[in-house]
């Protein structure tokens, strides 16, 4: 099932904040997800099973190095999740 989420990675204690953002918008990009990033938060979309895996993975990855905290909003009733 195609779904949308509104995603926000928070690093903390970072003074480069853009470097972290970057790196988790670049790990989910790896898998296809359509990624549009926004001033706050950044919308992503793909099947379910891709969106799940992707979040877990691109957070593990970050964790290792920073200490994060990922939120996510995820809906299968927006018009981009509509199946063609």
């Amino acid at each position: 099932m195609k779904v949308q989420a509104e995603v926000s990675l928070y690093p903390l204690r970072q003074k480069n904040l853009a470097k972290p953002i970057g790196w988790f918008c670049e790990l989910l990009q790896k898998d296809e997800i359509e990624v549009r990033t926004g001033p706050m938060s950044s919308l992503i979309t793909a099947d379910s099973e891709v969106i799940f895996r992707s979040l877990r993975e691109a957070f593990e990855q970050l964790a290792k190095e920073y200490e994060v905290v990922l939120t996510a909003k995820i809906s299968n009733a927006c018009p981009e999740c509509k199946e063609e």
